[in-house]
């Protein structure tokens, strides 16, 4: 008769619990990481249309309704506030977006671009 053992078959369940304790924090953080890397993108987004707001208008826009958007990309929508722009001056702006509280990047340090293209924080941004 040729089948599994009661020790055979554990051993293979105690390797695939530690495998799976090793994978899953990784792809937490490939998760976390592929959120982020959305929200900037938008964020850059916002920034370029902010400057051709600024060529049509002679200033940057105040609200982000001006700026033709609504809302974020599906993939983000839940997890990222995107927040009107601030310190809105004839030739200054910063963008900001904060990570929902209850979302996996929840905690994370408010992202932000501003009309000279600094980003901050810097190791949000850093590839």
């Amino acid at each position: 008769m040729g089948g599994f053992t009661l020790i055979e078959l554990m051993i293979t369940v105690a390797v695939i619990a530690i495998l799976a304790t090793i994978a899953y924090p990784s792809y937490q953080n490939y998760l976390k990481r592929a959120k982020r890397s959305a929200a900037q993108s938008v964020l850059l987004d916002l920034a370029s249309r902010q400057q051709a707001y600024l060529f049509d208008q002679r200033t940057y826009a105040d609200t982000l309704a001006k700026l033709n958007f609504t809302t974020a990309p599906a993939e983000i929508v839940n997890d990222y506030d995107f927040q009107a722009p601030s310190s809105v001056t004839s030739t200054t702006f910063i963008l900001t977006v904060q990570a929902r509280a209850g979302s996996i990047n929840a905690g994370d340090t408010n992202m932000t671009v501003n009309q000279a293209g600094v980003k901050t924080p810097d190791a949000y941004w850093k590839r």
